[in-house]
């Protein structure tokens, strides 16, 4: 047996779900021995059988990455709850397995997921949406790079119209729900996920209380990285729309022009525009175009 083969049939099988108590299944899902497999691919040593120790890899696997796509989404899990998190996460992780050498990109596709399969999400979809977008604009706004940011030198020989790039970290959500507060609380709530083992250790079983969830509140949030800190800036609607803007190439007046100003005064809205660009040249929001 050449070792690719070997590779392939040990990926096939530590991929397989483990069973209600956390065990190595006896057939693959489509009905092949998982101890047929082991007895080929594994010697067994004095202490454990082939199927033991190919056990071992089996929940080792299972029990990393549902620990990492816990981690990454303490908030998705607190409006589940803790048994249909891990339910929807096997069924996740099976469709979408991991395809990068970093645990980072494990929920790259999981709202896109959640789309496709809105029965994981039933009486919660919307607030559950908008909490998966969160956690995961947060991710990017902490990976992301950041670019040398304009100075006040750069701001003035821009010339009378000009366009600002925005930093690649800072993510833009129209959201639904107040998904930020509610974050933040699960957050200063939850002790460490339990959803946590290793190859020896057996988990914790999880209780799951019922979590009293905010009202519909629709919020605009720009998620930014400052010294190597994430935050959630809630923003008006009308900032929103020039970020939005400038996010895909609008120069000035365009992006100011793309908001319905109807029933504001000129010179309070010039200078609501004018705060907010010195709010965002002070956080290093702009950078220099490439």
């Amino acid at each position: 047996m050449h070792l690719d083969h070997i590779q392939r049939k040990m990926f096939e099988a530590i991929r397989q779900p483990l069973t209600a108590d956390e065990g190595m299944r006896q057939h693959t899902r489509d009905g092949e021995s998982l101890r047929a497999i082991a007895n080929k691919i594994i010697k067994p040593n004095d202490r454990l059988t082939s199927f033991e120790r190919l056990e071992i890899y089996n929940r080792q696997y299972w029990f990393r990455i549902l620990s990492a796509l816990s981690e990454d989404f303490p908030g998705l899990r607190a409006i589940v709850g803790n048994r249909r998190f891990e339910k929807l996460a096997t069924a996740y992780l099976l469709e979408c397995p991991s395809q990068s050498f970093t645990l980072r990109n494990l929920g790259s596709r999981l709202e896109w997921w959640l789309r496709t399969h809105p029965e994981h999400l039933a009486k919660v979809e919307q607030i559950a949406l908008d909490m998966v977008r969160l956690e995961w604009a947060e991710i990017e706004a902490f990976d992301e790079a950041a670019k040398p940011r304009l100075s006040e030198s750069d701001l003035l020989a821009l010339g009378p119209d000009p366009k600002f790039e925005l930093q690649p970290h800072i993510r833009l959500l129209d959201l639904s729900y107040p998904v930020d507060d509610l974050l933040l609380r699960v957050r200063s709530e939850e002790a460490e996920t339990d959803i946590v083992s290793n190859a020896v250790t057996e988990r914790t079983p999880q209780t799951s209380r019922r979590r009293r969830l905010p009202g519909a509140e629709r919020i605009f949030l720009a998620v930014h990285r400052f010294d190597n800190s994430v935050y959630f800036k809630r923003i008006d609607k009308e900032a929103f729309t020039i970020l939005c803007a400038l996010r895909d190439g609008k120069s000035l007046s365009d992006a100011v022009d793309a908001v319905d100003w109807s029933g504001r005064p000129t010179d309070e809205a010039s200078a609501e525009v004018q705060s907010w660009f010195a709010y965002w040249s002070a956080q290093g929001w702009f950078c220099k175009t490439s």
